[in-house]
């Protein structure tokens, strides 16, 4: 089970290194921003989830320089990183003339948002979600803040990811290793979760991403630059006793399995999707959540029967 507060501290603590780590995060935040672009709807008010340093926070600035942006992180030092990053480009951007409205900055928990329902257009998220173990409960409230039609974009890690890091912690360890690794949630998963709580017309893609190293150190090293370690229940789930021996017997087996002419390798799954906050949860026989009816073959014969019979069109 992941600790809320283990997050929060490990993330604070890497707050003033995370960007150096960041190659992945950053690559993502401009290729997500880019594609709220195509998204036929409003951006006046946009929510960012996680913004971490601001990343993504620099690029929706750039890309709606009128509408009113609120970042969200569970750290307060994350905060303050996004908050100089945009001081710094905010004084760029006067001497362009680039009008930019202030960003508003909030500490508070994905699980519980402090805003009204249906307070904005548009929602993003960048790495967010693979810290959230309840989908259920992060979507709902998700979808609660969101206008009804209007959009989420998110990315996450899969469960491919760092799996030679994982492989190599099991061929010391063997099972017990487990406790060393948070569990990503699979795509199709996700896309489960969606349409449970309030989410229409999930679309997903995923991509395989390597980053190279020239010693397996040097993986974990930016791993802890990030604040991505584990966030278990209790300390004795998420470490146990780690000797130095053992490092390097994770170290030998990690090099042997991926070495390539003197580099390693760092497999990250990257999935990225959007959804629509439904316009109306429907109510009634054979409905789900998310308004999707269940209707037997039979039953639809008769509808269209009726409609025929009532002079009415029909179309699927």
């Amino acid at each position: 089970m992941i600790n809320r507060q283990h997050v929060k501290h490990h993330f604070s603590r890497a707050a003033s290194t995370y960007d150096e780590a960041a190659v992945i995060q950053r690559q993502v935040a401009k290729d997500m921003a880019e594609r709220t672009l195509l998204l036929k709807s409003s951006k006046e008010n946009v929510l960012e989830l996680g913004c971490g340093t601001g990343l993504l926070t620099e690029q929706l600035c750039q890309h709606y320089p009128d509408a009113k942006i609120t970042a969200v992180d569970l750290s307060a030092q994350m905060l303050l990183q996004s908050k100089l990053r945009l001081a710094t480009k905010s004084a760029k951007w006067r001497f362009w003339s680039v009008p930019r409205l202030p960003v508003e900055w909030v500490q508070a928990d994905a699980y519980s948002l402090p805003f009204a329902d249906a307070s904005f257009d548009m929602l993003v998220s960048n790495f967010m979600l693979q810290w959230c173990e309840d989908l259920d409960k992060v979507f709902t409230e998700m979808r609660r803040v969101i206008r009804p039609g209007g959009a989420l974009m998110f990315s996450t890690f899969g469960p491919d990811t760092l799996k030679e890091l994982r492989q190599a912690w099991l061929s010391v360890e063997g099972e017990s290793a487990h406790r060393r690794f948070n569990d990503f949630i699979d795509m199709h998963d996700i896309g489960d979760a969606l349409i449970r709580n309030g989410f229409g017309q999930p679309v997903m893609d995923v991509d395989l991403l390597q980053l190279v190293y020239d010693k397996p150190i040097n993986v974990l090293k930016d791993l802890k630059l990030l604040g991505a370690t584990n966030a278990a229940a209790t300390e004795s789930q998420s470490s146990g006793l780690l000797g130095r021996k053992t490092l390097s017997k994770v170290l030998a087996a990690y090099e042997a399995e991926t070495s390539h002419l003197g580099q390693v390798a760092a497999s990250f799954e990257v999935v990225q999707g959007h959804a629509w906050a439904v316009q109306e949860i429907m109510k009634g026989p054979n409905r789900d959540k998310s308004g999707v009816v269940n209707i037997t073959l039979d039953e639809l014969a008769v509808e269209l029967k009726n409609r025929r019979n009532q002079g009415g069109e029909s179309s699927l």
